[in-house]
């Protein structure tokens, strides 16, 4: 019997986000779904993610309209799948059920198929509610066990913790040799997967968000999770470092059911390997894909304009050389190094493997394993957001400290898996911490609010104990503080009396995008409420683009030399200002918060004076480089 491989397509979420800051807009994805139905992939991933969040900020779109348009395009040929966090969905606090509830009913009444669910913590107490919520439905959960790695300490400095032998797992010297019982092995993610299965999950992913798992990993933990887990297994990398076409090739190799890919003119790089080869893979071991590579071919021809309108958000800028499998044929050479990877990854030779399938991307022009990442073993946007903070200091040039501190930092907090919204807050703290030791401050002496919360245990348990003496020392507090929902309070929905004394927002559906994103939907259903208003008293209906770019005028002044300028580090959104004209304020205290890249980050002063003005309000959208602050 025929052995078939089902296919996950990422392209019009995983994908663009990765390769193009999810900025592609509804008339782009509207171009390729007809061909989408036609190509009978198993699944599409169109939502979930950073999808909600950017088409309300950048694109100025409703993303429950998203999901529902892709349902009606696409009905019932491919599942539609999408990404959460567990209790946090897509916002920093944890939900509580009602919340939880409400959201998975609307999302499988807008379309939605199959949710996968993870945690940052991989805490399995923390994604019971979205499992027994996307269930109660009618929808499939999705549970995913998030890959990551023990980190490297051979060159790190010992922290206070380690000195002290914390929890036994580090000898007393001033330089760590790796003489310790390493936390994520084979039988961790099994052991995660199996208290996963438990809960109800229809099936588990291995979820390699970074792109850090080698082939040899994939060769073990395949095998391991089908002999123990009666669900389908799915696998999910990235090819940033280089691991991704080989990795998936042995997870196909080893049995996987399901396995996740883009198209083409998407993929690599950033984001997964290309449908294109895994299918020629495919035809060579006698795998039968039940895609329709005729109507891919027809998507892929799409997705090239659309790269192309979408140049300014292209994270590689690097376009793969026209191919399709149907029609064009390989040269010898590359065809045989199709077989010589096939061969590699049925004797575990892992070298081989990786040689073979970096000379197929390189024949095809696909972008060249990112070293950096490969070597720091962190996620590719941890580390462009970590540059993008230093930036900010015009201190690029502590980059190697800051990155040297990421497993001090990390362990300290308890050794989070290196995934949203951990990644970040590590990094973050990286950062913060190598600016701190620069300028002889405390390496923890201006504690994010994130990395305070991680540390207390709000985000959940952690996968080895926090220190209860730095917790008291971060947090205030010994004794771990699980995050309690019994406090939550909903968001204001208050009435626009500018556009005609309505709610601003008018549905459940639309209550909950306040809840989920409160300024970025505060900002999009007020130009939606406005919109409305005037369409209705026969007025110009004014765009919320525009509306953006008219409040960043008023911003506009000219500089002088009398003041210091706080500028922002990154694109994004205020949300909170904690001084005011007028204030004293001393080098290296917090200003205001920016939130960017699923991050609440801290702009601090560099400077000690007194604030002459500031430029923003609550809620402003701000691009990388505006003022913010003057200090004079």
């Amino acid at each position: 019997m025929t052995r078939r491989l089902l296919i996950r397509d990422l392209t019009l979420r995983d994908g663009q986000q990765s390769a193009f800051a999810t900025r592609m807009n509804q008339s782009q994805v509207d171009r390729v779904l007809p061909y989408y139905k036609e190509a009978n992939f198993y699944a599409m991933e169109v939502w979930g993610g950073a999808v909600p969040d950017s088409v309300m900020r950048f694109l100025n779109e409703n993303p429950w309209d998203r999901l529902e348009k892709i349902h009606h395009a696409v009905g019932n040929i491919s599942k539609l799948t999408a990404l959460s966090r567990g209790r946090n969905l897509y916002g920093y606090a944890p939900y509580p059920d009602e919340i939880i509830d409400g959201f998975f009913k609307n999302a499988v009444a807008s379309g939605l198929d199959i949710m996968r669910i993870f945690d940052a913590l991989n805490d399995v107490d923390n994604i019971r509610s979205s499992v027994e919520c996307i269930k109660k439905y009618g929808g499939m959960a999705d549970c995913a066990v998030c890959y990551t790695v023990d980190p490297k300490y051979d060159e790190e400095p010992l922290s206070e913790n380690k000195k002290r032998g914390l929890f036994g797992l580090f000898s007393k010297k001033e330089t760590v040799k790796p003489a310790y019982e390493p936390v994520f092995t084979d039988e961790y993610f099994v052991d995660k997967a199996k208290e996963m299965l438990a809960l109800g999950a229809d099936m588990i992913t291995i979820k390699d968000m970074s792109g850090l798992i080698p082939p040899s990993r994939v060769a073990r933990l395949v095998p391991l999770f089908k002999e123990q887990l009666n669900v389908p297994i799915d696998f999910h990398t990235h090819c940033t470092p280089g691991f991704g076409l080989g990795a998936v090739l042995a997870a196909i190799i080893h049995g996987v059911d399901i396995v996740d890919t883009v198209i083409w003119n998407f993929a690599g790089g950033p984001a997964a390997p290309a449908i294109e080869l895994i299918y020629i893979f495919c035809r060579k071991l006698g795998i039968e894909l039940d895609v329709n590579m005729e109507a891919v071919a027809r998507i892929n021809e799409e997705l090239l304009g659309i790269r192309k309108e979408l140049e300014a958000y292209d994270a590689v800028k690097q376009f793969p050389k026209p191919f399709n499998p149907l029609t064009d044929i390989l040269p010898a050479e590359i065809d045989k190094e199709f077989d010589l990877a096939i061969e590699a990854a049925k004797s575990n030779d892992e070298a081989a493997l990786l040689n073979a399938c970096h000379a197929i991307e390189a024949y095809f022009h696909f972008p060249a394993p990112d070293e950096q990442v490969k070597d720091a073993e962190i996620p590719g946007g941890m580390y462009t957001n970590m540059v993008a903070q230093l930036k900010q200091f015009n201190s690029l040039d502590i980059l190697p400290e800051a990155m040297k501190l990421i497993p001090s930092v990390r362990l300290d907090a308890g050794l989070p898996p290196l995934v949203t919204p951990t990644s970040q807050i590590v990094g973050a703290q990286a950062v913060a911490s190598a600016l701190n030791l620069k300028n002889g401050r405390p390496k923890y002496a201006n504690p994010s609010n994130q990395f305070v919360s991680l540390v207390k245990g709000e985000y959940g348990r952690t996968p080895v104990p926090v220190d209860p003496e730095f917790r008291l020392k971060i947090a205030g507090t010994r004794e771990e503080t699980p995050y309690d929902t019994s406090t939550y309070k909903r968001q204001d929905n208050p009435v626009l009396e500018e556009s005609g004394g309505i709610p601003l927002a008018k549905d459940e559906k639309e209550l909950l995008l306040l809840e989920l994103f409160p300024s970025v939907a505060a900002n999009f259903l007020k130009g939606q409420r406005r919109k409305e208003w005037e369409a209705k008293q026969g007025g110009t209906v004014i765009p919320q683009a525009q509306e953006t770019v008219d409040s960043q005028a008023e911003h506009t002044h000219t500089e002088d030399s009398k003041g210091y300028y706080v500028r922002c580090p990154m694109p994004g959104n205020i949300l909170q200002i904690i001084v005011k004209e007028g204030d004293r304020v001393e080098r290296g205290e917090n200003i205001l918060v920016l939130e960017a890249m699923k991050m609440e980050n801290d702009i601090i002063s560099e400077v000690s004076g007194t604030v002459r003005h500031v430029f923003v309000k609550k809620g402003d959208m701000v691009m990388e480089g505006t003022p913010l602050v003057e200090i004079a």
